[in-house]
């Protein structure tokens, strides 16, 4: 008689347990629960178990404990598979409930139970619970065992107290690789790199190998401390080598960004030529160390990444999210625009451009080439905008200038519920200095300290910068007071807005407290201290502490030192000596320099040597209205209306324009900009009345020296606007709307014109208010019928 075939299941569990495997969603685990349920309802508790598990994998812990508590009978497999469920879904009070359920029954709770159970400690990070585990476990028993103890010590680690961990580790009767992994990992994750060397030496004398896991572990914490000597990474790399793990590439590119952090950028590369088949991380690893900091590598280590990502693509090998992002930091550090754009395309045709991490580069990309508009468009599609996307697309915008975009976004930030951090509030204030928006900086400054980030010394340096540029030069040193730690950015924001505001001798004492403070000063103090004595006409001093920023601090003068410097010895009249000084500066080829010589030509009437000034900035800038301007007004001040109108002409033949003079103030409204004969305005009729008011009271002098212009304007449509340039219908509409003690402040885009200058004295004494001017050199403080300036601006 033949014998019958096989069947292809030898019984009913073995096809449910077949059907249970190959279950992809919910559904369908309930389904075979029905038929079980249905045609099966005696089945066995490995067959219940199973289910359990199933339930476990695609829908969570909820549907598993509904199961558990229908099942007639239960073991230790079924307490084990709910309670890692709970822990895995992050609710590690159920899984510890169910650990005690367990623990109350009949069931005894094996090994696996208690590993469960500490690892949902380990993921809440509850050391309290985690001990009380810990306890019961050795009542039981069941801690002497590597696998109970294994789950110890990585629950000590995993919550931050090592030397419970350490004490776990060292009373365990036995140690394979996961005890010495676990230890290591968890002072890799605390930060303490001496012991992790340790444990690593202790591994070797217990005869215990060197694996990848351990040997990555120390690399990684080699790469992250600061105090790291290259010394300590050459050895760790021995170690590697004498593991015979050299082939790694995982611990390849581990050491590779061991040595590129470390900035011994050469071992690194050598390390990378050495690896025989570089995978797409190793050629990660390099190109993230060759543009770790363009301070510290330089412009020509950037383009060697942008090589080697072509190395990689040439290999034929799929860029990964790392790689672009690195690539797109590089692109910007070397300030390869162009290449950045190709990378963007790969980005589409990839479809990952709406990465957070890629976005935010990209978005850094086009703030740096000043394509803010394309920088826009990318934050626009990212997927999911956090903080780090919103702060690098409102620090564009104040990059470029676009201050208030960017205060409209942090607006829009805030409208979202997202909560700025310290970066973004730092770049939302430079954009209110910049504006010189006082009351909107004023609530920023309030929401960093109800953020808490008051206490931080960028966040008070930006307040400091904010007021001052503000033109509250006593707002800007009372929070330079109430700083606890000042550094060399908070001590020069406070030198500098004395110098802006013609504080000049206050500047000075500020610059003697910082010596005492025993902080260094940098380029921008010196900068500082130099523009104090440009505008309070302190000839020697200035060209003192220019000698000794060289001589004593090393620091070498830059083309605003020099202008400076110029600007200082131009005032004081020594026109001859401005002009020596700039030919032996080395910055004889910058317009600069030569522009703020032909301004004091001006103001000392010296028409020849301005000539001879002028001639040389059109031939270094030929398309600079500026110098246009300057030497303009200067011949209408020695009388020379042909040359003037010669220069005029000249002008309009090569196509040069002049930037329009722009005023504005802040009030409880919001911003309000003027232009010269501006009439735009809602309010214009009750702006020009009050302006005529102001005029009609004050006697001006009868001749000040020169015909009056908007800011140097040139155009004699803007001659006949003397009585209404965008500063007077600024100052006149504060006049209407700000009340008798509060000071007018009013931001200007170019240097005041004297004639304006003159206006504003005689008004502050007529109206008894205090007048604050910015222009785009200085402030004015006008009281009384005084400047602050003394007429030397």
């Amino acid at each position: 008689m033949p014998v019958p075939p096989p069947p292809l299941f030898a019984s009913m569990d073995a096809l449910y347990l077949h059907l249970l495997r190959s279950c992809a969603s919910l559904p369908h685990v309930a389904a075979v629960h029905a038929h079980i349920a249905r045609a099966h309802p005696a089945a066995s508790l490995f067959l219940r178990n199973s289910l359990l598990a199933a339930y476990c994998r695609l829908g969570g812990p909820l549907p598993a404990a509904r199961l558990l508590d229908e099942m007639p009978r239960r073991n230790s497999v079924s307490f084990n598979l709910l309670i890692d469920a709970y822990s895995r879904a992050g609710l590690a009070d159920r899984s510890l409930g169910t650990f005690a359920r367990a623990r109350a029954t009949r069931v005894k709770p094996d090994r696996f139970t208690y590993a469960a159970a500490l690892a949902a400690c380990s993921r809440a990070g509850d050391v309290r619970a985690g001990k009380a585990v810990h306890a019961l476990a050795v009542l039981e028993g069941l801690a002497e065992g590597v696998f109970v103890s294994n789950s110890i010590v990585s629950m000590y680690a995993r919550c931050g107290d090592m030397d419970e961990a350490r004490r776990a580790f060292d009373v365990a009767c036995e140690h394979d690789d996961v005890s010495w992994n676990s230890l290591l990992s968890g002072y890799v994750r605390a930060g303490a790199r001496e012991e992790t060397l340790k444990v690593l030496a202790l591994m070797c004398r217990c005869g215990t190998g060197w694996n990848s896991f351990a040997l990555g572990s120390v690399i990684k914490c080699c790469a992250s401390s600061l105090d790291i000597t290259g010394h300590i990474a050459e050895a760790v790399h021995g170690c590697v080598l004498k593991a015979g793990l050299d082939t790694d590439v995982f611990l390849a590119s581990a050491m590779i960004d061991m040595y590129a952090k470390k900035g011994a950028l050469s071992n690194a590369v050598a390390l990378f030529k050495s690896v025989r088949e570089p995978n797409v991380i190793v050629f990660n690893a390099m190109i993230a160390g060759f543009c770790r900091d363009e301070a510290e590598v330089g412009k020509e280590a950037t383009v060697q990444a942008l090589s080697l990502y072509s190395e990689l693509l040439r290999r034929g090998m799929q860029p990964t999210e790392f790689t672009f992002s690195s690539v797109l930091r590089a692109c910007n550090l070397a300030a390869e625009f162009g290449f950045g754009k190709q990378i963007h395309g790969q980005l589409l045709k990839h479809s990952i451009q709406g990465d957070d991490y890629i976005g935010s580069a990209l978005i850094d990309l086009y703030s740096n080439s000043g394509c803010t508009e394309d920088g826009y468009r990318c934050f626009r599609s990212l997927y999911k905008q956090d903080i780090v996307t919103w702060t690098s697309m409102i620090s564009g915008f104040v990059q470029n200038e676009l201050f208030e975009k960017a205060l409209r976004l942090f607006q829009e930030l805030l409208c979202y519920g997202l909560k700025p951090d310290l970066f973004t509030i730092s770049s939302v204030m430079n954009a209110c200095a910049s504006l010189a928006v006082a009351r909107t900086g004023e609530q920023i400054q309030c929401l960093a300290t109800k953020s808490g980030f008051d206490r931080f010394t960028v966040m008070g340096n930006s307040c400091v910068h904010m007021y001052a540029r503000s033109g509250d030069v006593d707002a800007a040193t009372l929070r330079f007071q109430e700083m606890e730690s000042r550094d060399v950015v908070s001590w020069s924001a406070v030198i500098s807005s004395h110098a802006q505001h013609g504080c000049a001798r206050d500047a000075l004492c500020l610059f003697s407290e910082m010596m005492n403070a025993k902080v260094v000063p940098n380029e921008i103090t010196f900068l500082g201290v130099l523009t104090a004595c440009s505008h309070g006409g302190l000839v020697d001093e200035g060209l003192r502490y220019y000698e000794i920023m060289n001589k004593e601090y090393g620091l070498a003068p830059s083309i605003k030192h020099c202008t400076c410097v110029v600007d200082l010895l131009g005032r004081a009249g020594r026109l001859c000596d401005a002009e020596a000084f700039i030919r032996d500066s080395g910055f004889h080829d910058d317009p600069v320099v030569w522009r703020s010589l032909l301004a004091k030509c001006r103001i000392h009437g010296d028409t020849e040597r301005g000539q001879l000034v002028a001639d040389r900035i059109m031939e270094l800038e030929p398309t600079s209205s500026a110098s246009y301007v300057i030497l303009y007004n200067m011949y209408l001040d020695a009388g020379e209306l042909s040359l003037a109108s010669k220069t005029r002409d000249l002008m309009k033949e090569r196509g040069v324009k002049k930037e329009p003079g722009l005023s504005w103030i802040e009030l409880k409204s919001g911003v309000h900009s003027f232009v010269a004969g501006d009439k735009s305005h809602p309010e214009s009729n009750a702006i020009y009345k009050k302006l005529s008011e102001m005029l009609s009271k004050i006697e001006k002098p009868a001749n000040t020296g020169n015909v009056s212009r908007e800011s140097n304007d040139v155009s004699s449509r803007e001659q006949n606007l003397e009585g209404c340039h965008s500063e007077k219908l600024a100052v006149a509409f504060g006049m209407i709307h700000l009340p008798q003690s509060a000071p007018i402040r009013v931001m200007k885009n170019l240097r005041v014109c004297r004639d304006c200058h003159s206006t504003m004295k005689l008004i502050s004494g007529s109206e008894n208010r205090e007048i604050i001017l910015r222009d785009a050199i200085r402030f004015h403080h006008f009281r009384g019928g005084a400047c602050s300036c003394g007429d030397y601006w």
